[in-house]
């Protein structure tokens, strides 16, 4: 949990704005695999989301869907913020 928080406290841009994606190369650093299986860990949310009719980015998925995903937070609750 501490890679999340400094993940976004490093996004942080003058503490008003928050990255809203996460890239294959951060997945890869966060969760210590290797780039091939973060773009594999990627590709498998984007296709998840293209199923539920969003559109997505080769390579970068949105941040909180990776935090629902690998850590379990609630998207939308302010808690997780």
């Amino acid at each position: 949990m501490a890679h999340l928080r400094f993940l976004i406290q490093s996004f942080s841009s003058g503490g008003t704005m928050k990255a809203q994606f996460i890239t294959a190369a951060e997945v890869a650093k966060i969760m210590g695999v290797s780039r091939t299986k973060a773009y594999q860990i990627v590709r498998d949310m984007n296709n998840e989301l293209k199923e539920q009719g969003y559109l997505t980015i080769n390579g970068k998925c949105p941040l909180r869907y990776f935090q629902q995903k690998f850590y379990g937070l609630e998207i939308g609750s302010d808690s997780n913020r």
